[in-house]
C-alpha cells in the first residue's frame, strides 16, 4: 500500500510540474496581451487629456495630464514622450514609426530602449504632434511569474490534500485485494471453505465473488473425484476378490474336477471385466494428455455405421431388444478418425443396451447436417432427467446416481464419449428420444484437412 501511495504521489507531483511548464507560456502570453491592451487604453486617455488641457491656457509640460492619470502612469512604470515632427527622438522608436504615427494617428509595437525591451503605444494629438507611451516588457513578465507562482502554490496545496486522500483510496482498494490473495493461497494449500466478503470498488468485489465461485467449484469437483475414485476402487475390488478367491481355491485343490472349466470361465469373465475397466481408465487419462492422438482420414460414415449395426443387431437380438438403423443410402463422407468414431458408437450402444428392457428398441442413426454430420444412438429405456443430462458426460456421475437402481457400467463410458467427441473437433449432447428413452447425439464438423492432430 505504501508503494501505491508513493506512486500516486509521484504521479501527482509530475502532473504539477507538467502543468507548470504548460501553464507558464500561456499565463505569460495572457499577461503580455493584457499589458498591451492596458497600455493602449492609457495612451488613449493620455492623448485625450492632453487635447483637453491645451486650449485651457496651456499647462506646464509636466502638468499636461491630470494627477490621477500621472500617478497611474508612474505606478505602471510608463514613460511618456511628446513628438511634433518625424525627426523627434524617442528611445526604441524609429523615425519611420514616428512619421507613420503622425500620418495615421496610431502606433502599436515593441522596441529596444536603454532600459530594455518595451511595449510602445502612440496616439496623435488634435492640437498637433503625438504622444508616445513606453512600458518595459519585464513588467508584464513579472506579473506572469507572480501568477504562475500562485498557480503552482495552488497545485502544491492540492498535492498535499491528495496524499491523504490517495492513502485512503489505496487502503480501500488494497485491503480486499490482500484478502483475495490470502484466499487464493489458502485454496492452493487445499482449503475449500474459503469465503470472501465482497467489498471495495465493484471490479474488486467481483474478484471476491469469482474466488468464492472458484472455491465452491473446486469443492464440488474434488468431491466428485473422491466419489469417482471410491466407485472405481469398489469396481476393481469386486472382480479382484473373485479372481483371488477362485485362484486360491484352485491352488488349494478344493475345486471339483467337473467345476474347473466353470471356475476358469468365471475367472476369465472377471479378468475381462477388470481389463475393460483398466482400459477405460487409461483412455480417459490419455484424453487429458498431450500424447493422445487422433488420426483423421477421409471415410464413409455409412460404412462404419453398417459395420457397427451388424455387431449390435446380433447383440441386441440375444437380449430380445429390437435394433434399427437409420443410415444414409449413399456415401456419407467426412474426415475423422474411424477407430475413435467406432469407439464412440460402441460405448453409446452398450450403454443403451444395458438399460433397455426386453422388447424395447435401440436406433443407430447417421445424417448430414449443416456444417458436419451427426451420429445418434436412441433407446426406449428409462431415459434421463434434466439433472441427469446436465452431468451425463462427467466421469462416474450417473454411476453414483443409479448404482443399485438400474444396470450400470464402469461409470466411464459416457465420459469417454464426451471427450472423444471434443477431441474430434465436435461435441456430444443428450436429449429425450422420440422412443421415450435417451437420445445421445455426437456432432462432427466437416474437416477438410487429413493431417493428424494432437488431442489436448
Amino acid at each position: 500500500m505504501t508503494r501505491m501511495v508513493l506512486l500516486t504521489s509521484v504521479v501527482a507531483a509530475i502532473m504539477v510540474v507538467i502543468a507548470g511548464l504548460i501553464s507558464y507560456p500561456l499565463i505569460r502570453s495572457a499577461e503580455v496581451s493584457q499589458s498591451q491592451n492596458q497600455l493602449s487604453r492609457l495612451a488613449d486617455l493620455t492623448a485625450a487629456a492632453i487635447d483637453r488641457g491645451v486650449p485651457d491656457g496651456g499647462r506646464e509640460r509636466d502638468q499636461l495630464v491630470p494627477p490621477t492619470l500621472a500617478a497611474t502612469l508612474r505606478s505602471e512604470e510608463v514613460q511618456g514622450y511628446l513628438v511634433f515632427e518625424p525627426s523627434g527622438a524617442v528611445p526604441g522608436v524609429a523615425q519611420e514609426e514616428v512619421r507613420e504615427l503622425l500620418e495615421r494617428g496610431t502606433l502599436s509595437s515593441e522596441g529596444e530602449s536603454p532600459e530594455g525591451r518595451v511595449f510602445i503605444e502612440g496616439r496623435s494629438l488634435v492640437s498637433g504632434g503625438a504622444v508616445i507611451l513606453e512600458q518595459p516588457v519585464a513588467i508584464a513578465g513579472g506579473s506572469a511569474q507572480v501568477g504562475l507562482l500562485r498557480f503552482l502554490m495552488a497545485l502544491f496545496i492540492g498535492l498535499l490534500v491528495a496524499i491523504p486522500i490517495g492513502y485512503f483510496a489505496a487502503s480501500r482498494l488494497v485491503r480486499p485485494l490482500r484478502a483475495a490473495r490470502d484466499a487464493a493461497y489458502e485454496m492452493k494449500a487445499g482449503s475449500r471453505d474459503v469465503r470472501l466478503e465482497p467489498e471495495g470498488p465493484s471490479e474488486v468485489a467481483e474478484i471476491a465473488l469469482a474466488l468464492n465461485s472458484l472455491s465452491e467449484a473446486l469443492s464440488i469437483s474434488e468431491r466428485r473425484q473422491r466419489e469417482f475414485l471410491l466407485s472405481v476402487s469398489h469396481e476393481l475390488r469386486t472382480p479382484l476378490t473373485a479372481v483371488k478367491g477362485y485362484a486360491e481355491a484352485l491352488a488349494d485343490d478344493v475345486i471339483e474336477p467337473q467345476d474347473v472349466a466353470k471356475t476358469g470361465a468365471t475367472v476369465a469373465a472377471e479378468a475381462q471385466r477388470l481389463d475393460r475397466l483398466v482400459s477405460d481408465l487409461l483412455d480417459l487419462a490419455r484424453l487429458g494428455a498431450v500424447d493422445f492422438r487422433v488420426n483423421p482420414a477421409r471415410v464413409d460414415l455409412g460404412g462404419i455405421g453398417v459395420e457397427a449395426a451388424e455387431v449390435w443387431s446380433t447383440r441386441c437380438e440375444r437380449e430380445d431388444v429390437r435394433f434399427e438403423q437409420e443410415l444414409p443410402e449413399g456415401p456419407l463422407m467426412t474426415v475423422t478418425d474411424p477407430m475413435r468414431l467406432r469407439q464412440i458408437i460402441d460405448n453409446l450402444s452398450e450403454n443403451a443396451l444395458r438399460v433397455s428392457p426386453s422388447g424395447s428398441i435401440i436406433v443407430l442413426a447417421m445424417r448430414q447436417v449443416a456444417g458436419g454430420v451427426e451420429v445418434e444412438v436412441r433407446d426406449s429405456g428409462p431415459g434421463l432427467t434434466a439433472d441427469d443430462m446436465a452431468i451425463a458426460f462427467e466421469p462416474g456421475a450417473l454411476y453414483e446416481r443409479y448404482r443399485g437402481v438400474r444396470p450400470v457400467g464402469t461409470g466411464l463410458g459416457l465420459a469417454l464419449v464426451g471427450r472423444l467427441a471434443a477431441g474430434l473437433g465436435g461435441y456430444a449432447r443428450v436429449t429425450t428420444a422420440p422412443e421415450g428413452g435417451a437420445c445421445f447425439t455426437v456432432f462432427l464438423p466437416a474437416v477438410e484437412s487429413s493431417v493428424a492432430i494432437d488431442l489436448v
